[in-house]
């Protein structure tokens, strides 16, 4: 059976590693995220390789485009098997007192409240198929609190919880939850802060490879840490 993989946020950094990792082993992508030039070129380069993706464009922290996008893979494609909630943002740095509202809100909606709305929507059709991962890529940030990037933290932290109450949910359904926290990796995002790198983007797409299509079903729950 071919793995049908959703992955938001594959432009660049971790979800483009993962989009090229996955088109490597033979998956169907569904790509989800906003329209631009490094979305297509990872459509692109995974059609290169021979998968078969289908993009769609969707900006994550507008609910109404999620669950609108949501509905058009289920009637165009049927339940995805893989759900990898990777998209992230990262809010300017600044200290709790001075951080602007806008910025905490966007953080909350893209990095906690998409992967909510998505395995929302989700979930109906998966349940009755009777298999799927949900892959959150969360961060060591999740676990650890980082000066002048709360909002970050916090969403983070957020998504921690709400896998952990998602595995409970799916226990007994042949569904699985597992979250995977990376630390410092070479992206873009980690370019602006203050951290070195200790891993690439395709050493963690490699990790998120692993549990999405070979680790054995008693990782459900799991947090895996990942430092380099």
């Amino acid at each position: 059976m071919i793995e049908r993989a959703l992955i938001t946020g594959t432009s660049r950094g971790i979800g483009r590693a993962t989009a090229l990792e996955l088109a490597g082993r033979g998956c169907e992508l569904l790509l989800v995220g906003r329209a631009s030039d490094k979305h297509e070129a990872t459509v692109d380069a995974c059609r290169a390789i021979g998968a078969t993706v289908h993009s769609f464009d969707c900006e994550l922290s507008d609910a109404a485009a999620i669950d609108s996008s949501a509905g058009l893979i289920l009637a165009e494609h049927g339940p995805p098997t893989i759900v990898i909630n990777n998209a992230g943002v990262l809010e300017a740095e600044a200290a709790v007192h001075e951080l602007p509202v806008d910025d905490w809100d966007r953080a909350m909606a893209v990095n906690l409240r998409a992967p909510f709305l998505l395995c929302r929507a989700l979930l109906p059709a998966m349940l009755d198929a009777g298999r799927g991962r949900f892959i959150h890529v969360a961060s060591v940030s999740a676990t650890i609190g980082c000066p002048k990037r709360s909002a970050y933290g916090a969403s983070k932290w957020g998504l921690l919880g709400f896998h952990k109450a998602l595995h409970e949910e799916l226990a007994g359904t042949g569904l699985q939850s597992i979250a995977v926290l990376p630390g410092s990796v070479d992206t873009d995002m980690l370019a602006l802060t203050a951290f070195e790198p200790d891993m690439s983007a395709e050493e963690v797409a490699a990790l998120i490879a692993y549990y999405a299509l070979d680790a054995p079903a008693a990782v459900a729950g799991a947090n895996v840490e990942i430092y380099g």
